[in-house]
């Protein structure tokens, strides 16, 4: 049974959440990356397959060495699906701060 894996899986998990903004500046090696992390290399060579396959991350071949990247269009697939979200949460501490504001005041 081969599922499909999506943007949001992907980013379910906190060790991919991590690796992401560990590459989110630099292109970096699977070397380096695990290098950030307390667990086997297998295991972070499976995160990176799994935001690979996602598309959230690109690799780019440099003689023997691999280096990952962020693929930002598809980091914009996640940015577009939370900007509601971020929306509401703005509109409602406006509000609470308002309301704060007026009950300082008295």
């Amino acid at each position: 049974m081969n599922l499909r894996r999506d943007v949001f899986q992907a980013i379910a998990d906190p060790t991919r959440r991590a690796i992401l903004l560990l590459v989110a500046s630099q292109s970096m090696t699977a070397g380096a990356i695990a290098s950030h992390f307390d667990t086997a290399r297998p295991t972070v060579s499976k995160h990176l397959q799994i935001l690979t396959e996602c598309e959230l991350l690109q690799q780019t071949q440099n003689g023997r060495e691999v280096y990952y990247q962020i693929n930002a269009k598809n980091m914009k697939e996640v940015a577009d699906f939370i900007e509601p979200f971020r929306q509401l949460w703005d509109e409602r501490f406006n509000k609470l701060e308002e309301i704060m504001k007026t009950y300082k005041g008295k």
